[in-house]
């Protein structure tokens, strides 16, 4: 079967130093990048992380510290991945869980921004699950009869991904899926969208999953003693869990996220201030307007008028004579 879409789809798998998102580091990457025209372009690439290989995680894949000693380092090839992923949507198996978060976190150490915005994700894997719930090597057996052949290999990984994908559209193409809330569906379709929507049904904010969206679209946190909350709800109440949050060990796409919600959160809050001073500035009562003066001057104002002279008189003159002696 040939995939249906309207843009490449990027297929890619990890092989890394461990399983911590936020600290562990690639050591090959392969992309089967599938084209609308049936065309598949494949690149591997091994690299240097920059930090030892623990054993336990070389016995999975296969690859030691002195393999990768002279191959490039994630900053020396970033720009190549980006480049060759171009604006292909992504899938992989466990993709939205991992392999999304860990090459993410790898972008932004390196300071290059890969943009996220208008990409779908396809999670092979939650196909699978929610389908059949099996692994990866038993996925590929029981969708395709076959034994993966140097499993835990990067680029065989994802070969068989790949093909279990294709399978899968074959197997469920009429299939019905009845979803926690008695919903019956037939979600398993030879289309992008259909796929992403099936595949990220929880609706995660940050791919490693510490926020999530609730019903009503708002970013909620997922986790700890805020869990449950809005994002927004839990600024307002404790300021101070953003900053916790930026300094913890958390992943760059998480804080990166949460640094979004954080600039958003403090634009509306200072929107509703100045709203809050403008109602405020109309609902004072206005000064009464002041009296037209009157041209005629108020009786206190009005200058004295002089009395007239009184007439002297004999008497007057008499007691004038009497007091100065004259």
């Amino acid at each position: 079967m040939k995939l249906n879409l309207n843009r490449p789809l990027a297929f890619f798998d990890l092989e890394t130093t461990g399983v911590n998102v936020g600290s562990d580091r690639i050591v090959e990457i392969a992309i089967l990048k599938a084209m609308p025209d049936g065309t598949e372009i494949i690149k591997t690439l091994r690299i240097n992380p920059e930090m030892p290989i623990p054993l336990h995680s070389s016995l999975i894949h296969g690859i030691y510290d002195k393999d990768i000693a002279d191959q490039p380092t994630f900053k020396a090839v970033a720009q190549e991945i980006s480049d060759f992923i171009g604006d292909a949507d992504l899938a992989g198996y466990n993709s939205n869980r991992f392999d999304i978060p860990v090459l993410l976190e790898e972008f932004l150490r390196v300071g290059v921004d890969f943009d996220m915005s208008d990409r779908k994700f396809v999670d092979v894997q939650n196909i699978f699950h929610q389908m059949e719930q099996r692994t990866l090597r038993a996925a590929y057996k029981f969708y395709c009869d076959k034994d993966i052949i140097n499993a835990h290999s990067a680029e065989a990984d994802i070969v068989a991904t790949y093909q279990v994908l294709l399978a899968q559209l074959d197997k469920y193409k009429d299939a019905d899926y009845e979803d926690k809330q008695g919903n019956i569906s037939k979600p398993v379709q030879n289309n992008v969208e259909a796929l992403h929507t099936f595949t990220n049904m929880n609706k995660t904010v940050d791919f490693a999953g510490r926020m999530v969206y609730n019903e009503d679209n708002e970013e909620i946190f997922n986790f700890g003693k805020h869990k449950g909350k809005t994002v927004e709800q839990v600024f307002s109440i404790e300021p101070s869990y953003y900053s916790w949050m930026l300094q913890g060990d958390f992943p760059l796409f998480t804080k990166k996220k949460l640094t979004e919600i954080w600039s958003r959160f403090n634009k509306k809050k200072e929107q509703a201030r100045l709203q809050k001073q403008q109602q405020t500035q109309q609902s004072r009562p206005q000064p009464a307007p002041a009296k037209p003066k009157n041209n005629v001057l108020s009786q206190q104002q009005q200058p004295k008028k002089d009395k007239p002279a009184a007439a002297v008189t004999n008497d007057m003159l008499e007691q004038l004579k009497m007091k100065f002696g004259k």
